[in-house]
């Protein structure tokens, strides 16, 4: 059976004291839970900070495919090992420019630039590092409404698995986001969002796709935790809004116990 995963992505918000609070009051709300592995991704200058917590699993939002180099503003695999992060998203879709609520000038979306090979580059990355990846894969309203939604995301899951081995591809981590479910308070139907997880499955290698976790993502709350989570091939939540409050998110980690 495989494990349920419920990860934080707190995109750009909160203070380092905020981030530390909110830390502290989510395991103080949740208590003991082994049943269900969780954790948050916060904004990289508190990553550090929330490690030495001691608490939680810590990831990243995202993460760069070199080592090391002459890439101003970027964060290798290597350091977010070194510095204690356990995952990283890679190729969520406002990275890749994919907005369900654009909140930036429409001129200014070349700034967000990720595709399907660097997606996979990042992947490669994270594996030789040991860095669980959490590979997000969606599709826009547009894709939805002209019948294209399994082959957008068919397209991209091909494009972020190339020339990776079967065996090297055991940690990952999947996540369906329907971009027009993301920070819009829409949600997927369960039986939907259910059908676009088991069609992922369908995607990975024979051998390990019953092994590999795939979350949902897009406006996950509370109210709708249970019902998602309870779904056959969704193996947990991949959480904006909702993990932004301790008391919020303990109630969406909890939904996700058997």
């Amino acid at each position: 059976m495989r494990k349920k995963i419920v990860i934080g992505n707190w995109k750009m918000n909160k203070t380092k004291a905020e981030a530390i609070e909110t830390l502290k009051l989510f395991y103080a709300g949740l208590g003991s839970l082994d049943s269900v592995e969780y954790g948050f991704c916060p904004p990289f200058l508190y990553i550090s900070d929330m490690v030495r917590e001691g608490t939680i699993a810590i990831g990243a939002q995202d993460v760069f495919w070199k080592e090391s180099g002459a890439f101003t503003g970027f964060t290798s695999a290597k350091m977010l090992k070194d510095i204690g992060a356990k995952f990283a998203i890679i190729g969520h879709s406002e990275r890749r420019g994919r907005f369900g609520k654009l909140e930036v000038p429409e001129s200014t979306i070349g700034s967000f630039a990720e595709t399907d090979e660097t997606v996979n580059l990042k992947l490669k990355a994270c594996l030789a590092e040991g860095v669980i990846p959490i590979v997000c894969c969606g599709e826009t309203l547009a894709e939805r409404e002209a019948g294209n939604t399994d082959s957008v995301i068919a397209t991209q899951i091909a494009g972020a698995l190339d020339g990776i081995s079967e065996a090297d591809l055991a940690p990952l981590v999947v996540a369906y986001e329907p971009v027009w479910a993301i920070g819009t308070g829409k949600v997927c139907d369960a039986a939907e969002a259910n059908r676009v997880c088991a069609m992922i499955r369908s995607c990975l290698p024979a051998s390990i796709r019953d092994s590999i976790r795939i979350q949902y993502g897009g406006s996950v709350n509370p109210a709708n935790a249970k019902e998602l989570f309870s779904q056959s091939d969704i193996d947990g939540g991949l959480v904006g809004g909702a993990s932004l409050k301790a008391e919020d998110f303990v109630q969406v980690v909890q939904a996700a116990v058997v």
